[in-house]
C-alpha cells in the first residue's frame, strides 16, 4: 500500500488528513515543520507528500525544492491564490490545495498523483530496458577484430552503406552475415525506418509468397484477414533475405519483378502496391552454380549482386579469435550473471589452432560452454576438456 507524508505545523491538520488517508487504506506519517519532514522523507521513501505552504523552520517551498523529483509533492494552504498555486506548479508541485480541503479533491488528489508516480516508473523501467535492448543489440551488431580479411569487409560497409545500393553477402554458415546486413541498414539514411529480415529457407515454399507479398482475405485456406507482407512492413526502410539461395522459383520471379518495378501485388489480389525497399540479401551457396544447376534466375542474380560482400571464415581470421573471445566472454558474464573469467594465452592459442566448421556462431557456443563449466581461468587443458 501507499506510504504518504503530511507535513504541517497544526496538528488538527495533521491529524485530520492521516485519519482521511489511513481510513482508505494508505499508510501515513506525520511531520510538525519542513525540516522534520525532508528528513523523515530523506530516511524513507515516500510514494506522495503533502506539505503545507508556510512553516517555521522551513517553508513548503524550500520542502519541495529538496524533494523535487523524489515523488509527487502536493502543496497546501489556508491562504492560497491563483499565483501561490501557479508558483507551486512552476517549482514542480503536483497540485495545490486550499484550506479548507475538500474531501473529495483530496481522494481524487491522492489517487491521481499515485497513478502518476507508478506510470513515471513504468515509463523509466520500459526506458531502461530499452535501453538495454540497444546496448545488447549493438553488441550484437558489432565487427569485431582488426584481421585484414575483417577491415575489408568493414570499408565495403562503410562505403556502400550510405547508398541506396543492392547488396549480396556470401559466406559460410556462422561467419556473421546476418550481423553485416545490419550494419549496412544502421549506416544508411534509412536507420530509422524498419529492417525487416526473412529466413527464406524457413518458410515453407508455398507460404513464401504470402510472406513476402502479403495476401488478401479468402485467397487461401487460413487467410482470415488482409495481411501486409514483408515488403510493405519494409517500405522505407530496409528489407534483409537471409538464405535467398534457397527460395523457389516462383517466388523468385515475383521478387525480381518486385525489384524492377518497385511495385508488389498480394496474393489474390490485382492491385499493384508501390514499395520503396532497400533489399539486401544473403546466401551460403554458390549461386553461380545454381543458375547452372536451374536453381536460381540469372536476372535476379544480378540485380541483386550489385555489390558483393563476402564474409571471411574464421579459419581466415584465427588473429581475431582473442578480441572476439574477450567480446563473447563480456556479453556472456552479464546474461550468466557471473564474473568476467580470464582465458590464458595458452588457452587463447589453443582456440586459433581449433577447426572452426561452425565459424563465429561456433566460437560464441565453445566459449559459453567454457564459461559454465571450467575454473575462474581458463587454462588450455580446460580447452581441451570442454571445448
Amino acid at each position: 500500500m501507499a506510504k504518504i507524508l503530511v507535513i504541517d505545523d497544526e496538528r488538527a491538520i495533521r491529524n485530520t488528513l492521516k485519519e482521511i488517508l489511513e481510513f482508505e487504506g494508505y499508510t501515513v506519517d506525520l511531520a510538525e515543520d519542513g525540516a522534520v519532514g525532508v528528513s523523515k522523507a530523506r530516511e524513507n521513501q515516500y510514494d506522495l507528500v503533502y506539505t503545507d505552504v508556510k512553516m517555521p523552520n522551513m517553508d513548503g517551498t524550500e520542502v519541495l525544492d529538496q524533494l523535487a523529483g523524489t515523488c509527487p509533492v502536493v502543496m497546501i494552504s489556508g491562504h492560497g491564490n491563483i499565483d501561490m498555486a501557479v508558483d507551486a506548479l512552476k517549482h514542480g508541485a503536483y497540485d495545490f490545495l486550499t484550506k479548507p480541503i475538500d474531501l473529495n479533491r483530496l481522494l481524487v488528489t491522492t489517487k491521481n498523483a499515485l497513478e502518476s508516480k507508478t506510470q513515471k516508473e513504468e515509463i523509466k523501467s520500459k526506458n531502461e530496458e530499452i535501453s538495454n535492448l540497444k546496448r545488447k543489440a549493438g553488441q550484437m551488431n558489432q565487427m569485431i577484430g582488426s584481421s585484414p580479411a575483417i577491415e575489408h569487409v568493414r570499408q565495403i560497409i562503410e562505403k556502400v552503406a550510405p547508398t541506396e545500393a543492392r547488396c549480396l553477402i556470401t559466406g559460410d554458415n556462422g561467419t556473421g552475415k546476418e550481423v553485416v546486413a545490419r550494419l549496412l541498414h544502421q549506416l544508411s539514411p534509412r536507420a530509422d525506418k524498419p529492417l525487416i529480415e526473412v529466413n527464406c529457407a524457413a518458410i515453407p515454399s508455398e507460404l513464401i509468397e504470402s510472406e513476402l507479398f502479403g495476401h488478401m482475405k479468402g485467397s487461401f485456406t487460413g487467410a482470415i484477414k488482409d495481411r501486409a507482407g514483408k515488403f510493405e512492413q519494409a517500405d522505407g526502410g530496409t528489407l534483409f533475405l537471409d538464405e535467398i539461395g534457397d527460395m523457389s522459383m516462383a517466388a523468385q520471379t515475383k521478387v525480381l519483378r518486385a525489384l524492377q518495378e518497385s511495385e508488389i501485388t498480394r496474393v489474390g489480389s490485382d492491385k499493384a502496391i508501390k514499395v520503396n525497399v532497400r533489399v539486401i540479401a544473403a546466401t551460403n551457396k554458390d549461386l553461380p552454380q545454381e543458375i547452372i544447376n536451374k536453381n536460381f534466375r540469372e536476372d535476379l542474380y544480378h540485380r541483386l549482386n550489385v555489390i558483393p560482400v563476402h564474409v571471411p571464415k574464421l579459419e581466415d581470421r584465427v588473429e581475431d579469435i582473442p578480441a572476439l573471445v574477450e567480446h563473447f566472454a563480456n556479453i556472456i558474464a552479464e546474461e550468466q550473471n557471473c564474473k568476467v573469467k580470464e582465458f590464458t594465452p595458452e588457452a587463447l592459442e589453443a582456440l586459433q589452432q581449433r577447426k572452426w566448421p561452425g565459424n563465429i556462431r561456433e566460437l560464441r557456443n565453445v566459449v559459453e560452454r567454457l564459461i559454465i563449466l571450467a575454473g575462474d581461468v581458463i587454462s588450455a587443458d580446460d580447452i581441451a576438456i570442454f571445448a
